[in-house]
Parts: structure tokens; sequence; C-alpha cells
């Protein structure tokens, strides 16, 4: 016999509360106590757990939802499952006493681990945020594969799977570098950051990325105050207070510096960075600790000091380390968090000295405005609030429930505001909030090897490569080579490969062959089943293993479109392998049965592609669906099926897919107007005669609209071309419009350009 009896005097601190071992059950087992007011940490374990309360009350939350805990309540808890009991007494209430046996059960971990349900959030509402972008320019393909195309493929999933999923974004109007863009395109802040709010709108929208809510916060009419009101809950809490501290200033103007205005040496990994934040390492700085620090003038910036609200932040290692422990956080940030929580001391400045953005209540700091990354921590809420005044729903950006689901996706560079920075704000405006975020981060996305950059025209827009026919095959290229462990590369020739050899020569090829079969032996319909062979059903077992892997590969825990993309691909090469091998009795006598078996099986693996691919290719699977007689898929599958007999199958003559065309052919066609066109080009946005740019488009070469305006007056004027401005940035390369104008232009006008004019 074993008799444990619980004993305050044995307790000791463990999980967030007072806990004792209890001996010789054959099990871990303990007691518990939570005191009034306190609650267990956050914790996931591969231990099956039970709970007995014994006295007190108080109540269990799991995954945003509260279960009453009474004397005599018993909860299990299976493997991974996130809970924390909490005492809900008030100060001099009762402790609320547990017992708890838990165990380890390989079988039912790994049961637990591979669950369906784990792949879903239940009744909860899911706001998916893709990091607003900043309206200094239009979307390239850098920015696309990353945080847009990642929260588009999650929501789709997650509805798919019957979620209450919302993906959300919008454009970051108050950033700093909309002020350069001003300048550079003869605007005001407010005009650039309305005309690149619209093209951003228009560049998802190409890439059939539809948003549930887009924030323009220069526009929103309730956002300015909404944002004053919830920095004046952060200013209220006492933990930040105004306080001067260094700060760099340029010797010429005296303007103060941050972000974009000022470059020097990162004083966390030295690499060369703009002030506040390293791309390179993701660590912050103050713009003051920079070493060897410069802006545009000549001279070296000078030093100062300027009185801004400030929040220590190296105070909260802890709460910060505590939120990390309750959603999905890649080791990636936790590293970065510690590292930041490394140094001695931070102090982080929230507000700075600008005209462009939204100053905080008081007179405390005349002349400055609420720093935009602290601002964006709002900007999402206010986000679902704004979503819920459409639908109905009572969400309020003061009043976050505890329900919410939160997931991030957002670039590394963004990494220390969303996962370290952000915690801490909410802390401090909604102490009684817990805020349950999970976080998605990609790499930075190389185009040839160096990063993309609008400053140095080194990119290629969504604008230049998306039309109808290619966003399936955008979509799924950006999917496969998205970074999102390690930097990865974007190379035109690689892309043109994908398509030509994997989506074309593989995919397109299987599918017209297939509705080519379908259509000779079965009269375009799909058959019945007959006779299995062991081949049969070891590939059908292959589909299923298949569908299993591309569900992991889209679900929340282990989310990677690297790995759904290169699963999509392994449903085509697995059932081409397999038919090919079941192809030699095609045609033979008494095989009938077995061939219409597996005939069956690869309109089976057609669907379960149709299906699969909805989340990366929703308009290539809406197409494939259509052409196997069957509705666009809305559901996720469970399980692989085969096509009811009967159904009729259009595959045959189905186009998913069109090789991309020939822009060096453009080229020769018109050996006179190409250099014509480029010379006319460099003129106009002052470029080098050394730099080659017959191949790139208008929008590409960060050409404004009144370069545009000057590249279309001369056209007009010396070939009475009139090309609209849709068509001068986004119709296509120099050599291309260059083609076009020779469509239009007449001959006599064409040969009358002097050798002069053709250099």
């Amino acid at each position: 016999m074993i008799i444990a009896s619980y004993d305050a005097d044995a307790l000791e601190w463990a999980f967030g509360i007072d806990m004792s071992g209890v001996e010789g059950l054959g099990t871990g087992a303990g007691w518990g106590r939570v005191a009034p007011g306190r609650a267990t940490d956050g914790h996931h374990h591969d231990e099956t757990e039970l709970f007995v309360i014994v006295s007190g009350r108080g109540e269990f939350a799991v995954d945003g939802e509260t279960h009453p805990a009474a004397p005599g309540t018993v909860v299990l808890f299976d493997p991974f499952e996130s809970h924390v009991l909490r005492n809900t007494a008030g100060e001099g209430g009762d402790d609320l006493v547990f017992f708890t046996q838990y165990r380890r059960d390989a079988e039912r971990a790994m049961a637990s681990a591979a669950a369906p349900a784990r792949e879903g959030f239940g009744d909860r509402p899911v706001f998916v945020f893709s990091t607003p972008p900043t309206p200094n320019g239009d979307l390239h393909l850098g920015h696309l594969c990353g945080p847009y195309l990642g929260a588009d493929a999650f929501t789709r999933f997650q509805r798919m799977n019957g979620a209450e999923a919302y993906h959300l974004t919008g454009s970051d109007d108050y950033q700093s570098y909309v002020l350069g863009a001003a300048r550079a395109d003869g605007r005001t802040p407010a005009e650039t950051a309305a005309h690149y709010s619209a093209e951003i709108a228009e560049t998802l929208r190409l890439m059939d990325i539809p948003v549930d809510q887009y924030t323009v916060t220069d526009q929103d009419p309730g956002y300015r105050e909404g944002l004053k009101d919830f920095f004046g809950r952060i200013t209220a809490s006492g933990r930040v207070s105004v306080a001067e501290h260094d700060a760099l200033y340029d010797a010429g103007t005296g303007h103060y510096l941050y972000e974009a205005d000022v470059k020097g040496g990162c004083p966390g990994c030295g690499n060369d960075t703009s002030g506040n934040i390293c791309e390179e390492c993701g660590e912050p700085n103050t713009v003051a600790d920079l070493t060897e620090p410069r802006s545009a003038s000549p001279q070296a910036p000078v030093r100062g000091t300027a009185a801004r609200w400030t929040l220590p932040l190296h105070t909260f290692s802890a709460a910060v380390r505590d939120h990390h422990r309750l959603g999905r956080v890649p080791a990636r940030l936790r590293e970065l968090a510690d590292r930041v929580f490394a140094r001695p001391s931070l102090d982080v400045p929230l507000t700075h000295p600008s005209g462009w953005g939204v100053e905080p209540r008081g007179d405390d700091t005349d002349g400055q405005v609420i720093w935009v990354w602290p601002e964006m921590s709002y900007g999402f809420l206010h986000g679902i609030q704004s979503l819920g005044a459409r639908l109905g729903r009572p969400w309020q950006a003061a009043a976050p429930a505890p329900d919410w689901k939160i997931v991030h996706f957002f670039g590394y560079d963004n990494s220390f505001y969303h996962s370290v920075l952000y915690p801490v704000l909410y802390r401090l405006a909604f102490p009684g909030w817990t805020p349950d975020i999970d976080y998605h981060v990609n790499e930075f996305y190389l185009l040839d090897g160096e990063k993309f950059s609008t400053s140095r025209r080194h990119a290629i827009w969504g604008k230049e490569i998306l039309t109808p026919d290619t966003v399936d095959a955008v979509r799924f290229f950006l999917a496969a080579t998205r970074p999102e462990g390690a930097r990865t590369d974007f190379r035109r020739a690689a892309y043109e490969a994908a398509l030509d050899d994997t989506l074309i020569g593989t995919w397109q090829q299987w599918l017209t062959d297939l509705g080519a079969r379908t259509a000779k032996h079965h009269a375009g319909r799909a058959p019945d089943a007959g006779n299995w062979t062991p081949e049969h059903t070891a590939f059908l077992a292959r589909l299923g293993t298949r569908l299993g892997a591309v569900t992991t590969a889209l679900g929340k825990d282990a989310f990677s479109l690297n790995q759904a993309a290169a699963e999509l691909d392994g449903i085509v090469r697995d059932t081409v392998r397999f038919a090919r091998a079941e192809s030699l009795l095609t045609d033979t006598p008494g095989w009938e049965d077995e061939n219409r078996t597996a005939l069956a099986l690869e309109l089976a693996a057609a669907r379960l592609l149709a299906h699969a691919a909805a989340p990366v290719m929703p308009r290539f699977a809406a197409r494939l669906a259509a052409a196997l007689g069957q509705e666009v898929p809305r559901t996720w599958p469970r399980t692989v099926e085969l096509l009811t007999p009967g159904t009729p199958v259009d595959l045959a003559d189905a186009v998913f897919f069109r090789a991309a065309p020939d822009a060096a052919g453009a080229s020769d066609a018109d050996p006179v107007l190409t250099p014509w066109l480029t010379r006319i080009a460099r003129t106009a946005l002052r470029l080098g005669e050394d730099e080659q740019i017959a191949h790139r488009t208008l929008t590409q070469l960060a050409a404004g609209s009144l370069q545009a305006v000057t590249v279309q007056y001369q056209i007009l004027d010396a070939l009475d071309v009139d090309l609209s401005m849709d068509e001068l940035l986004h119709g296509g390369t120099l050599a291309e419009l260059a083609a076009v104008i020779a469509e239009r232009a007449e001959p006599s006008a064409v040969a009358a350009l002097t050798p002069e004019d053709a250099r």
C-alpha cells in the first residue's frame, strides 16, 4: 500500500506554481498548489497528464478557451495539448490544490502529433497577417514569395479544413521611407502612400491573393485616434518615459537621423546597416551606437541628444521568454531574442522627431511622431476591428479577446519588431490579455545572387511577370524556392526550366495524355475500377502517403511551401511512373479489368492533385477540378478517392500552363527601335551608358510617373505612336515595347530615325 497526503511544507517552485512529487505509483505524480491570482506556466509535453482538483476554484485555459476547475473536476490532457491552470480567486482567496499523474506512451504521443485536430484551431477566429508593406514602391518577387504567398496559402488551407481564417494586411503609410519616395516622385508623402498602396493591392490581386482586410492607415478615418489611445495606454503603464538619450544629426542640415537617413556598422554583427535595424543579424540599433555612421552629407553625422518616449526593453526578458513558450515560435526567433537580451541594457525610442506620422497625445514630445514600428502593433488590432465591423462581429482593438488566434508572416528583417517588441507593447497596453501568436518567418529571396533592391533597380516586379497565364507557374516556382530556412535565389532561367520541364513537360503532358486515354478507352468518362493487382494497391497507398505529407506541409505546425510544392510534384511524378509501368498492357486482350483500375487510379491522382494544389495554385486547381467534372475544391481531402464512374473527363484539350514568351526574339526583331528606346529610357532615368537595360521594364528600372510621361511623349513625338501609361509601366521589357512600337509605327517614320537616334 502507498499512501500520499498533501503537505504544503513539502512544496517547491516548479512550472510557475508550488509542487511536490509522489513516488512509488508507477507513473509520475505530484501535488500542486496555485495561489490566488496565479497560474501554471503554459507548456507542452509528450506525456499524457491527468488533473484532479481537490480544493479551491479556478479555470483551465486550453487553446484560447476556458473550462471551470472545481473540487471533483477530473481532466485528461493528451500529449502536446497546451494547458494552463489558473486560480481565479482574488487576494485573500483560497489556494487551488490539485493532484496530477502523468506517463509517457510513445504510441499515443505519435498519434497525437499526427492527429488531424492538431492541424486546426477549433472554433476560434484566426487572423493571419502578412506584414504590411511600405508604400514607397510596388511589390517585387522578393516580397511576394515571402509573407504574402505564405499567408495566402496558409489561410486557404485552414479554410479548407473548416477554420474561420482571415488574411489581413494593408499599407504601412507612415514609414519614413515614404518621405524619400515622395521627394523622388515629386509628390506629397500622402499622395505617394496612396499611389503605391493602390499599386500593391493590384499586384496582390494579380497574384491571386485575396485579402479580407486591407488597411490603408493614412486614409482610415478611425486609425489615428485609435493609435493615440493605444499609445496612451502604453505611456500610462508607467514602464515607459520621456528620456534623453544619444542621437545623431546631419552635420549639414541639422536634421535628426534615423532609419534610411543614416548608415553605419551594426553594433551587433559589424555588417553595414541602416538605422534602427540590421537586416543581416536582425538586431536593433539605437542609431547612436552605429560604428562610423554616415548620412547624405559629405560630413560625418554629429552626435547630440534627443528626449523621446523610451522603452527599457531589457527589463522584459522574462516576459518575452514566457510569450515564446505559448505559440509557434521558430528557434531562429528565440535565438534572436536571446542575443538581444544578452545586452546589459537596450532603451528603445518609441517616438522620433518627424513631420510624417501620428503625434502622441500630450505635449511631452512636441514635433515627434509615434515610431511606425510600434505603431504597427496597434495596426494589427485595428485591422481585426475593421474586419469585425464589416462582418458584424464585436471585435475591438481596445479589448483584444483571449480566443483570438493571431498568425504572423514576415521577413527575418522584421523579426525583432514582431516577436520581441510587440509582445512587450501588448503586455503594457493590455495587462490582462495573453496574446496567442504563431510566427512564420522567411529569409531573403535573392535575384541572381543579390538582394532585390528598388534603389539599385535590381528587381522583378509582380506586374512584370504576372498574367492569368503565368500566375500558377509563378506561385508554384516561388513556393518551391521560397527562402524558408536559408536564403534562396530567383533565376529566370530556373523559373523557365521549371515551367517548361516540370509544369508543361511533366504535369501538362501527363494530364493531356490521361485525357486522351480516357477518351480512347472509355468515351471520355471515368471508368469504374475492376480487378486490383498488388501494384495498384501499393500505388493507392503511395498516394495516401503523399496526401499525408502535403497535409503536414501546409499545416500550422510544420508549414512549408517548399515541402508542399515538392509533394505536389511528387504526386505527378509517382503517377507518371505508375502509368508508364501499367501502359505495357494497355492494349493487351484479357487485361481490361486491370487496365481500367489503373486508369481509375490515375484519375484519382489527378483529383487529389486538384484538391492538394488549391492552397498553392488555386487557379490551376479550379481548372483541373472542372476538367475532371468536379466543383472548385473547397474542403481538404481526408483520403484518396476515385472519381465517380461515368464522370465526364475533359482533360485532353485542357491547357493549364503556357511557355514563357521569347524576350530575346523581340529584341532581335527590332534592331533599330530597341536601342532607340533604351537611349530614351537612359536619358529619362539618368542611367549610365554601360548599363544593359533592353530586357528590363520601366517599372523594374524604378521609373516614376514623370519619367514614364517623358518616354511616352518622345515616342509620340518621333513615331506618332501613343502608348498608354499602363502599357509603358506594365507592358513588358523595353525590347518588348520596341516590338509593339514597330507594329504600330509607320515604316517610313522608323526608317527616318538617324544612326545617332539608334545608338
